[in-house]
């Protein structure tokens, strides 16, 4: 299936260098606006049935350290470690792919991914929360099945494929861990993410 998603990869490359051709700016921006969609729907695609079959190793994780080097590539998120340690065994580059996703989620669609991660005596607890409009609640399940997005037009903006929290899930389930959305009730929406640390014990 990689190599299928690779051959459409090239033709849409292809595509893009037709369309450098086309006289009407206008049409022409239209052309390159609706590849680009199409191509990251397709990365999108790669990363889920990745992530799907990964076989990556797994290692010592520091979890604050590798999301304070996330907020820092994605402003205006932030990080609050209370208790300075959190430190897991998993897979680093899945955890990365996963928290990567759902601070740029937090922004996107929140204007903040204000973070916290709390060490709990069985599991690392990390929290992002954002400012946006929050979601449905009779939504919130929806959201987790790939190619879901409750906004059309803003997904077209953003080119996103409705695949980011479906990365993030599978990551999480596949650490023996649980990841859930709720409306605050001061506004904007909470992602809570449970990964537990015993397997750091060999566990």
């Amino acid at each position: 299936r990689f190599e299928v998603v690779g051959k459409r990869e090239n033709r849409i490359t292809r595509l893009k260098l037709r369309a450098e051709f086309v006289e009407d700016p206008e049409e022409q921006q239209k052309m390159l606006t609706d590849l680009d969609q199409m191509e990251a729907i397709i990365r999108s695609t790669l990363a889920f049935a990745r992530e799907d079959s990964d076989t990556e190793p797994s290692a010592m994780v520091d979890l604050a350290a590798m999301l304070k080097e996330i907020a820092e590539n994605h402003p205006p998120a932030w990080v609050n470690v209370p208790g300075g340690d959190a430190v897991l065994r998993g897979r680093p580059v899945a955890l990365r792919r996963c928290f990567n996703n759902l601070v740029e989620n937090a922004i996107r669609y929140g204007h903040a991914a204000d973070i916290t991660v709390f060490d709990r005596p069985d599991a690392l607890e990390v929290m992002i929360d954002d400012k946006g409009p929050g979601i449905p609640d009779d939504r919130i399940k929806d959201v987790f099945r790939p190619f879901v997005r409750l906004e059309e037009s803003r997904n077209r903006e953003s080119g996103g494929a409705g695949l980011g929290l479906a990365i993030a899930r599978s990551v999480i389930l596949s650490h023996g861990g649980s990841i859930s959305l709720v409306n605050r009730e001061e506004g904007g929406l909470r992602t809570r993410v449970r990964l537990p640390k015993a397997d750091q014990h060999g566990g």
